[in-house]
């Protein structure tokens, strides 16, 4: 026969597993966040990857309008793209957009 006693050693071991087993997976430091911040890592980490590739990249094109050796074409280059300037040997073509005949 089990006693009543022996019963509430059960239940309370029970409640404890089903306690502990929650609050192992679902808890603040359990299985699901530890899978969440190690996906985030890996999102993280390939950020930093796409950002290292651009700074190395800005870094070329310093170094090509840095110290003695500027780079005069380059130099050109970025000023007809961002400044919108021309040569006097340029043609200019203007395209209308929106104009119905």
């Amino acid at each position: 026969m089990v006693s009543k006693r022996q019963v509430s050693v059960l239940l309370l071991c029970g409640g404890l597993t089903l306690y502990f087993g929650y609050h192992t997976i679902k808890g603040r430091h359990g299985l699901e966040t530890k899978s969440r911040l190690i996906e985030r890592s890996t999102m993280l980490e390939r950020e930093i990857g796409a950002l290292e590739t651009v700074r190395s990249a800005l870094e070329r094109e310093l170094a090509l309008l840095e110290g003695p050796g500027i780079d005069l074409d380059y130099v050109d280059e970025l000023a007809r793209r961002h400044l919108g300037f021309a040569a006097r040997t340029d043609r200019i073509l203007i395209e209308r957009s929106g104009v119905r005949r």
